[in-house]
């Protein structure tokens, strides 16, 4: 039987900058504090544009619009195919209320995101869209 599961990333701008979150991700690592682009596996039964929106809410307090759909991604973990979707969303304000799940948050320049962003193959991603 074939598994997949979905990763949904929000990438919000104001302006001229990125919003970048800075999260708990493991213990078990030398670094278990991240910075990232605002993301989570998509719930059954949930339409992935009103999951973007909501999981930029819940995790900034902000309200998002979304601008498109930049790129996509895919990986095998396991016996399972992950899917990614990256979204692109603008916030009209930049006054961020973190969740609990969340230690800080910045906003960045695109020049600024690979000083921040460890996964390079997001870099490579936003590289190759143009969004950076």
């Amino acid at each position: 039987m074939n598994k997949f599961g979905i990763k949904i990333k929000g990438i919000v701008k104001k302006d001229d900058k990125f919003l970048i979150l800075q999260k708990w991700y493991d213990d078990r690592i030398t670094e278990p504090y991240q910075w990232e682009f605002v993301d989570g596996d998509l719930e059954y039964g949930i339409a992935p544009d009103a999951f973007v929106r909501q999981m930029v809410s819940d995790a900034t307090g902000l309200d998002a619009e979304i601008d498109g759909i930049p790129y996509t991604w895919s990986y095998a973990l396991g016996d399972t195919q992950i899917i990614g979707i990256a979204y692109l969303c603008h916030v009209e304000s930049d006054m961020v209320i973190l969740s609990e799940a969340v230690s800080d948050f910045k906003w960045v320049s695109a020049k600024e995101l690979p000083d921040y962003i460890e996964n390079k193959g997001v870099l490579n991603d936003l590289k190759n869209t143009g969004i950076i």
